[in-house]
């Protein structure tokens, strides 16, 4: 058979399009000719799948023309996890290789000149597009096989080298090969301290209860969150510990946020399925690309769909490039970010919670006391650093926290102080509250409801509106903050509910709280109270 076609996945994004490998040898002009809107890396997939069908002691077509054509041709194809694909199409375009089944099978991989298979990052979501147009079987590089098997319904082969590939297709006995290495992105490093959150634990602060019952609130509803104060007054390690209020994750948040780190290039061969919400904390020089997404040729994500379903903590936010900070507007609104190029599109999810910390100044010894006040920042860096903080990011934040230095009368030695455990119990109840209300719909959590929606479906009551509108038209409050109250009012309920065991609908009294989240304002500690107030 002079003509053959295999399938392989093309990636854009978290996006994946199923690609037909057509090959066709021919009398001609040797040589061999490829298209389809080929990037650089795939231009050279011709020599590499040369030399590895070659040093495999299998027939390349030497002395005739040899055609591959990636289809569909306008969809621009990129990545040498193609060469596996293309070899074989060769090899059963030349009669070496049965074409019964290529049909209904995907292969990925890269082939290195010896023929060794090669690891490629992605394969999960390959898989995942693979399994949505109907096939059910997928031949991967050996490392990549778990990945691969993580998909339900998939019949995964993972495999050393070409020959090995050839030998199952004709159902003989695969021969021996050496191992396949893992990527060279792998972690080489042991000391990094990756485990280090898993040991935290909300006990371990003490005081703080204003700032503990904001992030229990941004914890349930999936509201964004700004923590300001003095350095050293506990922000960073409030922080660190939001990820333990939060409960594991849904089987569909939990395959989402795996491809993602796939795609990345993030997954270890032994890795299994991403179980725990993560955390991600970019330090502040940190590129745009690296925290929004992007990079040369392929588009990867950044640390904010990395963070998808998880906790991204910006510390000392106003330090953060301007083309950063404004770059954050998209991902608070929509949960997603696009990275828009003149030959793609791409769009990545971004539905994590946003942490913002920042001092009072950049030195972080400013005070209203003059007494007190230590600030030695010159008043133009001082005025630059405020205006940040007031800036656009900042009233798409819903929740807004004064985090003060912990005094001795702050905190009782001998009172019990609440777990992470204790907390994450009632987070997990209000969210499940949100996701039987939500039910059917494009969103679980209050914070994700778009205002429109919100208002029409789940009004306040009469009275409790009035604290909202009376709030907007005195100017303390913008249109977008009114809809962020709003939110904050039926998670604040959704929490009591849980305390008290009644069915609460937000009133002014979750209203008030919410008012005092949003703006900032110092909170009763009868505020703090779950239950409903009566």
């Amino acid at each position: 058979m002079a003509f053959a076609t295999a399938r392989s996945v093309s990636l854009h994004g978290a996006l994946g399009h199923l690609v037909d490998v057509a090959a066709d040898v021919s009398p001609g002009q040797a040589g061999l000719v490829m298209g389809g809107r080929l990037d650089l890396s795939l231009r050279e997939a011709g020599d590499r799948c040369r030399m590895a069908i070659v040093n495999s002691d299998l027939p390349w077509p030497a002395t005739r023309r040899t055609t591959v054509l990636l289809s569909p041709a306008d969809l621009l194809k990129r990545g040498p996890h193609f060469d596996l694909a293309i070899a074989i199409a060769v090899l059963a375009a030349e009669g070496e290789v049965p074409t019964d089944a290529l049909g209904r099978t995907v292969f990925i991989g890269e082939l290195a000149l010896d023929g060794g298979l090669r690891a490629v990052p992605g394969v999960l979501p390959m898989v995942l597009a693979a399994a949505d147009k109907g096939v059910r079987h997928v031949f991967v590089p050996e490392p990549q096989a778990r990945e691969a098997m993580m998909v339900p319904g998939m019949n995964v082969l993972g495999l050393r080298s070409l020959l090995q590939v050839v030998a199952e297709l004709h159902g003989r006995q695969t021969p021996a090969a050496p191992p396949v290495a893992p990527m060279s992105g792998s972690r080489l490093l042991s000391w990094r301290g990756d485990d280090r959150l898993d040991e935290l634990d909300l006990a371990d602060l003490r005081g703080m209860g204003e700032a503990k019952y904001a992030v229990e609130v941004a914890a349930a509803g999936g509201h964004a969150v700004l923590l300001s104060g003095p350095k050293g007054a506990g922000k960073t390690s409030l922080a660190e510990r939001i990820p333990t209020l939060l409960p594991d994750l849904t089987a569909e948040e939990s395959l989402e946020l795996t491809a993602l780190h796939s795609l990345a290039g993030a997954l270890e061969p032994g890795d299994g399925l991403v179980e725990r919400p993560p955390f991600s904390a970019p330090h502040h020089d940190a590129s745009k690309s690296s925290i929004v997404g992007g990079g040369s040729g392929q588009v990867r994500p950044g640390e904010i769909s990395r963070a998808h379903a998880g906790v991204l903590f910006l510390d000392e936010w106003p330090l953060f490039r301007s083309d950063i900070i404004e770059a954050m507007r998209q991902p608070l609104e929509s949960g997603e970010v696009t990275i828009a190029r003149a030959e793609e599109s791409v769009t990545l999810p971004a539905r994590g919670l946003l942490v913002l910390a920042c001092n009072p100044c950049p030195c972080g010894d400013y005070t209203e006391d003059h007494g007190t006040n230590r600030c030695t920042c010159r008043p133009v860096a001082l005025r630059d650093y405020r205006a940040k903080l007031t800036g656009p990011l900042a009233d798409r934040v819903d929740i807004t926290r004064h985090v003060a230095p912990v005094q001795p009368h702050d905190d009782d030695p001998f009172s019990p102080r609440e777990s992470s455990a204790d907390v994450r119990a009632r987070v997990t109840a209000a969210r499940r509250r949100q996701h039987e209300r939500y039910e059917g719909r494009g969103y679980r959590l209050n914070g994700h409801v778009p205002g429109p929606v919100m208002r029409d479906r789940w009004p306040l009551p009469p009275e409790a509106q009035r604290l909202v509108d009376d709030q907007l038209y005195a100017g303390r409050l913008s249109s977008r903050g009114a809809v962020r109250v709003h939110r904050l009012a039926w998670t604040v309920a959704d929490l009591r509910s849980v305390a008290s065991g009644d069915d609460v609908v937000p009133g002014p009294s979750e209203v008030r709280v919410a008012l005092q989240l949003r703006t900032g304002e110092p909170m009763r500690v009868a505020t703090l109270d779950r239950r409903a107030a009566g």
